[in-house]
């Protein structure tokens, strides 16, 4: 039996009652729904509707994916009928994605998005899978990739030749941007990233609308002379190429499945979302089809205006060959070499496109800031990382300007200390690849909870994925752990010295952080000290509520608490 839209999970389970200022209440139990209900977060503190929640979601898919990515899918694919089924594959994919996640949230509508749904699932051992996503929140750059091609992009679009250290204090200067922004102008940030998601919107209709155009021989809209008159969407020529190389078809999957990430977005801040429940039903399946639908019209634009082997035998990304072919050199700009952060230099063309794509990027890295600002909060007021009081507060802006300033001050500090190379590259596949983990823990979870052995959870959200739905989705993550593990095609390296796998072995060793942090902390200092750990919630001044963990002596009645 699925709830109704006004019944989430949190309020039907009733375990948080009377909770007063500076009192708390002390469980034999550490049960993880102790925190924030429906009906408990403040109104004032939900500021997000439908559209916010909707940019929240198309600007942290799209970034510059979408203007490079189909060049490097059509070397893997090799034909282009092949490259549009992987397109179509990744939609799929994020399809089931936004089901779980939307389930998810309509039965845990609160703030913290992966992390929330863990500490649901996998109680035991108790605080563990906390700790361990506590260091992937704290210690991985989530800003840090697109933070550098911003920087790429800016300085290209002023003509300055990027290096290593211009490129970073660009990158380091928009995330501080979007720090102030979000920290201590929340509204102008939000409306800042809505303006930014409506000029994606604007950018994109226009590509898909030309290459419509000249699909269809409307005057104005021709190939410039001396173009290749590409013949990509004729059926015989669609499947001209195919490659019969399983890595290189593994390695497009790959990089299609990445540019479809970013649909949980939302979930991240439902706290601050007005009426969480239906919001998210509406934001998020609308967000990703409008994706999908531009994802799908932007490709069939530039194979109707730049033929294969122009793609292919480039070392320009395909927006730019798509504006050159149709407008002119004038226009052409952002070349970009497929496999290295070096831009090519042509001074006389237009940076208009550089300038299109360091704003599409700065779209990602601002929502990106905003929702993982929330989850370090949600850690604190957790009472998980140290000093939690500083990171669950609200003061003094009414923003979570500690969380905020944990992510940007980790992302830039990663992007200075990272040295040219491979390690620098390392770093940027970094933010990428804990988001499978996550996701695979969480459609896996979600099964067990369709499972007899967890009925005593009473699971009935008021959305459902359905199995196939969810089992498809927990596949595909499966792959995308899996398949850093398998050698590269040729061409498709990402590292020149380190091996291929590096990143998937370095971000699944983080976690190794949280276990050890969850071991010392919640195990052998209470055994050593002679007490245990139970929470206590309080309610703040501004109506958050938050938690501490009391130390309980083993050998004094439980009535006696000493506040950790």
């Amino acid at each position: 039996m699925v709830a109704s839209e006004s019944e989430p999970l949190l309020d039907r389970q009733g375990t948080t009652a009377d909770v007063t200022t500076g009192e708390g209440r002390y469980h034999d139990e550490d049960d993880w729904n102790d925190g924030e209900t429906l009906s408990e977060a403040p109104e004032s503190r939900r500021r997000i509707g439908v559209v916010s929640a909707i940019f929240l979601i198309f600007n942290r898919i799209i970034g510059t994916g979408i203007f490079s990515t189909p060049s490097i899918i059509l070397r893997s694919a090799g034909s282009v009928g092949v490259t549009m089924l992987m397109w179509v594959i990744g939609a799929a994919i994020a399809a089931t994605g936004t089901a779980v996640y939307v389930e998810l949230g309509t039965g845990l509508p609160r703030s913290g998005g992966e992390k929330t749904y863990m500490e649901y699932i996998y109680r035991n051992p108790k605080l563990l899978v906390s700790c361990i996503y506590a260091s992937y929140g704290l210690f991985v750059g989530w800003l840090s990739a697109n933070s550098t091609a911003f920087g790429q992009y800016v300085l290209h679009a002023f003509g300055v030749v990027p290096g290593t250290w211009n490129v970073r204090l660009v990158g380091i200067a928009c995330i501080t941007f979007c720090l102030i922004m979000h920290g201590v102008f929340m509204k102008w940030g939000v409306r800042m990233q809505d303006a930014v998601g409506f000029f994606k919107v604007f950018i994109l209709l226009a590509i898909i609308v030309s290459g419509i155009f000249h699909l269809f021989g409307v005057p104005g809209f021709e190939l410039e002379d001396g173009v290749e008159v590409p013949h990509n969407l004729e059926w015989d020529s669609m499947w001209q190429g195919t490659t019969q190389d399983v890595n290189s078809l593994v390695t497009g999957m790959f990089n299609v499945a990445w540019a479809y990430i970013g649909y949980h977005n939302a979930n991240y801040v439902l706290s601050e979302v007005k009426n969480p429940i239906r919001t998210i039903k509406i934001a998020a399946p609308v967000a990703v089809f409008f994706v999908t639908m531009v994802y799908l019209l932007v490709n069939i634009a530039y194979f109707a205006v730049v033929s294969r082997d122009d793609i292919l035998g480039s070392r320009q990304i395909v927006a730019a060959l798509f504006f050159r072919n149709l407008f002119g050199p004038k226009v052409e700009q952002a070349r970009h070499h497929i496999h290295s952060s070096e831009l090519l230099s042509d001074v006389d063309a237009s940076q208009t496109l550089s300038i299109i794509i360091a704003l599409s990027t700065l779209g990602n890295i601002s929502v990106t800031l905003f929702a993982y600002g929330r989850v370090v909060q949600e850690l604190g007021r957790e009472a998980i990382i140290p000093f939690s009081p500083f990171f669950a507060s609200n003061k003094p802006f009414g923003t979570p300007l500690a969380g905020l300033m944990t992510q940007a001050l980790v992302s830039s500090a990663i992007m200075i200390a990272s040295p040219p190379g491979d390690a620098y590259l390392l770093m940027l596949s970094l933010s990428a690849y804990p988001l499978a983990i996550f996701n695979t823990l969480v459609s896996g979870g979600l099964l067990l909870l369709y499972t007899p052995a967890y009925k005593s959870y009473h699971w009935r959200a008021p959305f459902r994925a359905y199995k196939p739905v969810v089992s498809f989705f927990f596949l595909s993550n499966l792959f995308l752990v899996t398949a850093p593990f398998i050698p590269p095609a040729p061409g498709f390296e990402q590292y020149e010295h380190l091996p291929y796998w590096s990143h998937a072995v370095v971000a699944l060793s983080i976690s190794l952080i949280g276990i050890c942090y969850w071991f010392v902390r919640f195990n052998l200092l209470p055994r050593r000290g002679g007490y245990k750990l139970r929470r206590q919630w309080l309610k703040a001044e501004d109506g958050i509520k938050r938690s501490v963990f009391v130390k309980i002596p083993d050998k004094i009645p439980n009535e006696v608490l000493v506040e950790d």
